[in-house]
């Protein structure tokens, strides 16, 4: 990563960045440097790419680090991949209707309404108006949450010593307040979220929450959108994760355009609840005047 030292001598005016020709000329010796969290701009220039991801079709590409989170809002069809790199990132993972952002996740509806508390190829996030947000494509991890939610800053000051955004513990909570307000949402718009990449499970005879962690090594889960939605992230230690120390690894954020799930090609292991989530969304847009992929047998939306 280059800085203001590997530039020219003669880059800077007399009195370097005291003065706004100098500010201004430090600020421009910057173009060009890298850091390794960081979106790519643009999403296609991203390397290196993982097998079967067509680099140049990349809209989102993005390396966000321990303690980072990131936003953006996609198209429906978009496929989001969340990569664990390094076998220790944990996404918590937020998601609100493009536009209309008080259609969000509904975790507790996500579990209930599929009777399965873990998620995983097949499955739906459901928003609290029973659509379908996204379906789960891929997962070579199977090491989700859909019990505990993110962290919160007081837990983590109680654990570690701080939870604050910009502290050396970040609570996942301080960190999607950020990425929710740059889409104008504040504290009511951050419900419980779903998090990838550490799992819990409960215990059929107590109840009790056992702490299962991640797989050794990198792993992945592909979501495709369904509808067009708001995705925030948040990657930051599991509220649960029962070693002492705050601990948490690089995120990869890959995205590629796309097509929703067209009618009759639902998932095989979809139930009568799920498909009428689907069924709903088919109805939404029905009702809107949108021509649909899910309503013209994969067509590409207006």
């Amino acid at each position: 990563m280059t800085g203001p030292t590997d530039a020219p001598t003669d880059a800077f005016p007399p009195g370097g960045t005291a003065t706004p020709e100098g500010a201004r000329a430090h600020a421009r010796a910057q173009a060009g440097t890298t850091a390794e969290h960081q979106p790519t701009l643009p999403a296609a220039a991203y390397g290196p790419v993982p097998p079967g991801v067509d680099g140049a079709a990349l809209v989102w590409a993005e390396r966000v680090a321990p303690g980072g989170y990131t936003h953006r809002v996609v198209r429906a069809g978009t496929t989001v991949r969340l990569t664990d790199l390094d076998g220790d990132a944990c996404a918590h993972l937020l998601l609100h209707r493009a536009g209309e952002p008080w259609e969000r996740l509904n975790v507790a509806d996500t579990v209930k309404v599929q009777w399965n508390a873990y998620l995983g190829v097949g499955q739906l996030l459901l928003s609290d108006q029973g659509r379908v947000l996204a379906s789960i494509l891929t997962d070579t991890s199977g090491h989700h949450d859909t019990l505990c939610g993110t962290s919160s800053r007081m837990r983590n000051e109680a654990r570690y010593g701080s939870g604050a955004a910009h502290g050396p513990s970040p609570a996942g909570r301080e960190l999607f307040l950020l990425a929710a307000a740059k889409h104008g949402l504040g504290p009511v718009d951050v419900p419980p979220s779903i998090s990838f990449f550490k799992g819990v499970r409960v215990e059929p005879d107590t109840g009790a929450l056992t702490w299962v962690g991640s797989v050794a090594g990198p792993s992945f889960v592909e979501l495709r959108a369904e509808l067009d939605m708001v995705v925030l992230v948040a990657n930051t230690a599991h509220p649960v994760d029962p070693r002492p120390d705050w601990s948490c690894g690089t995120l990869e954020v890959l995205a590629w355009p796309g097509a929703p799930t067209a009618v009759g090609a639902w998932p095989a292991t979809l139930g009568p609840e799920a498909e009428r989530a689907y069924r709903n969304n088919e109805e939404d847009l029905a009702a809107r005047g949108a021509l649909h992929p899910m309503a013209a047998g994969g067509t590409e939306a207006p």
